[in-house]
């Protein structure tokens, strides 16, 4: 695919049923352009099978009913459309993206109970998410922005609202010639990057923040898993940024990050580690398994 992610051939699943690209459209005063009624999923599609499909089409649930939008797709429908739509595009290797929102309707307030909510999924190629930092380590600057307490917003949703200040991040991080940026949550702990999470190593060990204010990918559950596989320790806990001084090797994980090593923090740099290339190579493997 090539030009503008609005004016492209092929399909996407709306609604129920596949649309041309180019007319895959909302209205302007459709509620989630207003006021952020929107939750999402990103995910991975290696040699016709989508990694964690259903844990991710379950988790979309969840972040809608935490939006207090129930989806009108069962997981079932959902997993069958994103195949469908895969197919439909003639894509094996591809980025799939589950997309929920309050549409247009009755209500054009806060509240928007009387519209009805709306799914649409899109596929895609996608290669690396920081381009050759895969390979050579990612510089990230340190943003402004903290993530927020439980207590504000419902930090464990993949919600669109959350992503404000993402955006923002990444583009002061960008302007700096930097590939992201890290976040500190509202405690002044190391929290995870604009759309990844994140770990250290030291001592043989790994380090990595308590998601208890922001999104425990599904990627870092994994990485985690196969770490304990391989004999490693690792210590989920809160993380003083002054403590990265202290780390040898960094690296990120999303669905769109896969396992992509850090070389740079602020300050701070790091090695591109045998145990980061060894877990980078090992989830490559197993998601094409």
């Amino acid at each position: 695919m090539a030009g503008g992610y609005d004016d492209r051939d092929g399909v996407i699943w709306m609604d129920g049923k596949l649309v041309d690209w180019r007319a895959a459209n909302v209205h302007v005063l459709s509620h989630a352009m207003h006021y952020a009624s929107s939750v999402f999923e990103g995910e991975r599609c290696y040699n016709g099978t989508i990694f964690e499909s259903r844990r991710h089409s379950e988790r979309l649930h969840f972040s809608a009913n935490q939006l207090d939008m129930p989806i009108p797709y069962t997981v079932d429908e959902i997993e069958a459309a994103k195949y469908e739509v895969l197919k439909a595009n003639n894509l094996t290797d591809a980025y799939v993206r589950p997309v929920a929102w309050r549409g247009a309707g009755e209500d054009m307030g806060v509240s928007s109970a009387k519209n009805p909510v709306r799914l649409a999924i899109a596929v895609w190629g996608w290669g690396n998410y920081y381009g050759d930092a895969k390979m050579k380590g990612a510089k990230l600057d340190i943003s402004k922005w903290k993530r927020p307490s439980p207590e504000t917003i419902p930090v464990h949703a993949k919600a669109s609202g959350l992503y404000m200040i993402c955006t923002t991040s990444k583009h002061a991080a960008e302007a700096k010639g930097c590939s992201d940026a890290l976040f500190m949550d509202y405690r002044g702990y190391v929290a995870e990057a604009t759309g990844a999470n994140i770990f250290f190593v030291k001592d043989g060990e790994v380090h990595t923040p308590k998601p208890d204010c922001f999104l425990n990918g599904i990627t870092r559950q994994t990485v985690i898993t196969m770490l304990e596989q391989k004999g490693i320790n690792v210590i989920e806990r809160y993380i003083m940024p002054d403590e990265m001084e202290s780390f040898e090797q960094c690296w990120l994980t999303g669905t769109a990050a896969e396992v992509t090593p850090v070389g740079q923090i602020g300050d701070y740099n790091f090695e591109v580690g045998a145990l980061t290339r060894d877990i980078s190579e090992s989830y490559e493997k197993l998601v094409r398994s």
